[in-house]
């Protein structure tokens, strides 16, 4: 793995930090989908099932599998896991680096922990070693 930028469109950064905003007292979890470019272009929130959301997140089985197959009827791809954490930073947690399951997808990561300034950043987590990759917002159509 290399530490390449990932690209952002800024349309969806915003989204992903509103959503964490709507809940900022639990973590918002759910899934990302890249075009055949490989961009990432549609977010798929997924509740979060864990037995204390306000710490960690689980993403509801049966939402996630609702939420892959509509990335696979839209051509898409998987292209990220997010998940926010109201009160620590955006670096993964010992429980979300244990149970990253998806060795090839980006895991976006959104801090509220921050005064006034939102925080997301991005990591390949695979066999337990952690990766990060410099998120760059870009402009789209």
């Amino acid at each position: 793995m290399n530490n390449q930028d990932i690209c952002l469109p800024r349309k969806l950064t915003n989204q992903l930090l509103h959503l964490a905003q709507l809940s900022p007292d639990t973590e918002i979890c759910g899934l990302v989908g890249a075009d055949a470019a490989g961009t990432p272009v549609s977010c798929y929130p997924v509740s979060n099932s864990a037995d204390n959301p306000q710490k960690r997140f689980l993403l509801d089985p049966s939402q996630q599998i609702a939420a892959m197959k509509q990335i696979r009827e839209k051509h898409q791809t998987l292209f990220a896991i997010f998940h926010s954490h109201p009160t620590s930073s955006a670096e993964p947690s010992p429980t979300d680096i244990e149970q990253a399951s998806y060795p090839e997808v980006l895991h976006l990561i959104i801090s509220l922990n921050t005064k006034g300034v939102l925080e997301m950043r991005g990591f390949k987590i695979a066999n337990g070693v952690v990766e990060e990759h410099p998120l760059r917002l870009i402009e789209t159509e």
